[in-house]
């Protein structure tokens, strides 16, 4: 950073005067340069510091005491926030008015005094202005910081987050913590379904976890290449234990830089082309929650206002609230600026959280009132309890209806999905729970009439159409068989098995149509028709006196009947 003598630069010497006036002096010197010299040596005097330091008021102290816990910069929209504006004027206004006699805030003060100045400087997102103080200043200051800092241990400054670090925020309060919602790991049957989706070119089915974020996570664990799947890492990851899944899946997350959390929340458009830090920003919010007790419940909005007052730019490097294009859906408004931040700063946190971390099972959520938004969390211990075993058993019907508990093994269904049509869009039956913005949708788990929990199932029904897609894949019936008598929890069906096996071999052997008919009153009625220009309309012949009109000819089949004067009649039983 610039020292002091390059930050005196281009200051008038009235301005020059009133440094000196407040380091209880006065200049000698009449020209600029001189006079700066002549300050340089005085300011530098560490006795002198001391003193001034002393003399500064509360307020100016804890603005200096901030750019020392950013190594003697901040960002300038960032420091001004906080500690207040420095007034724009001339050196005639300047002068009438002293305005270093009366500040009107922490950061004039320390302008008026020299221990402040403002400069553009490069960082890796190109020149950003910062507050600053000058360098060899700096090295004064901080020696003479740390000295008080001996004698008084109780309050030290700490520039970055610690783990050892006291929490942000407070314990839930009862009523913040009412209604609990456990996290689980549904996120790995939502993944077995969409992989098994875009492996047969289907658009996959609504899920628990918004198609899009599933799609990113499952391209950042490499299970994915361009919508793709990959056979051998989809194979690996749907063989893995539950658990060793979901480690791989928080894994792939959390070393992502493109997964962007930022662009994926709920209610949010991003545009434009400016760039944020989505792997900074995750790593510094998991930093901060690594600090909170585990399998404690914790206040949601205590965190987020804790996190507003200490760290509110965590997010933007240069305290910029300006350049970021981020509309609001509902109205398409801009929310620009720091008055927008609990729209945009503190809805990414609450996704991250609500949304995120919940999917991957790292934390439960809590509510006030049952189905309300989540107002209290509790990170799970590094030792969950295990997860459970896919030992699942299906059931297959004699008509080629296949139920699959969601504790069958994945890879199973997976496969079993690639044979089969998918009945209610092959989604869980009963018992799913999901928060695809924070807390959208909560779905029960259904009761039997006994008032026992039934298992989540995904249906699925062989037929011949669903046979041919997968054989097209290279998959054979008795694939499907095995893996059936492998899993099924009572011997398949005869029926079925014949059905199967009958396919193979001879295709399909029966099928029902809709098609529509043409009945007359005699034969010579059809004959006279078939001869007549409608003849190319008529199809199969049922009979002596019916026969099958092809496609939607039924009405060109009517007005060649009315040529021939004959009236006809359509019924239609519904």
């Amino acid at each position: 950073m610039p020292d002091l003598k390059q930050s005196l630069q281009g200051l008038d010497i009235g301005h020059l005067r009133i440094i000196a006036r407040l380091w209880g002096t006065e200049l000698t010197a009449s020209d600029t340069d001189a006079s700066i010299e002549q300050l340089e040596r005085l300011i530098n005097n560490p006795n002198q510091v001391t003193e001034v330091l002393e003399t500064l008021p509360i307020e100016a102290q804890s603005a200096l005491d901030a750019l020392l816990e950013g190594e003697g910069r901040m960002p300038w929209v960032a420091f001004v926030r906080r500690f207040g504006e420095i007034r724009e004027m001339g050196a005639g206004r300047r002068d009438r008015e002293s305005p270093h006699l009366n500040p009107v805030s922490a950061a004039e003060t320390l302008y008026y005094h020299a221990l402040l100045a403002r400069a553009f400087f490069d960082t890796p997102n190109g020149p950003q202005e910062f507050a600053y103080i000058p360098d060899d200043l700096l090295k004064s200051i901080k020696h003479e910081r740390y000295q008080e800092l001996q004698g008084n241990p109780v309050e030290p400054f700490v520039p970055v987050v610690l783990k050892d670090s006291e929490p942000l925020g407070r314990l839930a309060s009862p009523g913040e913590k009412a209604f609990v919602i456990p996290s689980g790991d549904r996120i790995l049957d939502d993944a077995c379904t969409l992989l098994a989706a875009l492996r047969l070119g289907m658009e996959p089915p609504p899920l628990t976890i918004p198609r899009g974020i599933l799609l990113e996570l499952l391209s950042a664990a490499r299970l994915l290449r361009d919508s793709i799947p990959q056979p051998e890492p989809v194979k690996t990851f749907l063989e893995m234990p539950r658990s060793q899944a979901l480690n791989t899946l928080f894994d792939a997350w959390q070393a992502s830089e493109t997964f962007n959390e930022l662009r994926q929340v709920p209610g949010l458009a991003c545009e434009g082309e400016w760039k944020n830090q989505p792997r900074v920003t995750r790593e510094f919010l998991l930093e901060l929650l690594s600090a909170i007790p585990t399998d404690k419940w914790w206040s949601l909005p205590a965190f987020l206002r804790a996190v507003k007052e200490k760290y509110p730019d965590f997010q933007r490097p240069a305290g910029d609230y300006d350049s970021w294009f981020i509309k609001r859906q509902s109205d398409g408004e801009y929310l620009r600026g720091f008055a927008h931040w609990d729209e945009v700063d503190g809805a990414l946190i609450r996704y991250f959280i609500t949304g995120i971390l919940f999917w991957l099972g790292m934390i439960d959520l809590a509510c006030a009132e049952e189905g309300g938004t989540p107002t209290a969390f509790r990170i799970l211990e590094d030792e969950k309890p295990a997860a459970p075993n896919e030992n699942g058993k299906l059931t297959v019907a004699s008509n080629g209806r296949i139920s699959v508990p969601r504790l069958v093994p994945r890879t199973t269904r997976y496969q079993i999905a690639r044979f089969c049509e998918w009945e209610d869009d092959g989604r869980v039956a009963a018992g799913s729970r999901y928060i695809p913005s924070g807390l959208l949708e909560q779905r029960r788990i259904a009761k039997s009439p006994q008032g026992e929990t039934t298992p989540d199932e995904y249906r699925y029904r062989v037929t011949p159409a669903s046979l041919t897609r997968a054989r097209q894949q290279r998959l054979k019936p008795d694939q499907l068989l095995a893996l059936l008598h492998k899993h099924a929890a009572a011997p398949l069906p005869p029926p079925f098995v014949r059905a199967i096996q009958r396919w193979e071999l001879n295709g399909t052997e029966a099928r029902i149509e809709n098609p529509v008919v043409l009945r007359v009153s005699k034969p010579e009625v059809l004959e006279e028709l078939r001869k007549s220009k409608a003849g190319r309309f008529l199809g199969e012949i049922l009979g002596p006196t019916a026969v099958v009109i092809k496609g939607d000819a039924s009405s060109k089949v009517l007005a060649a009947l009315a040529e021939m004067g004959m009236l006809a009649e359509e019924i239609y039983e519904g």
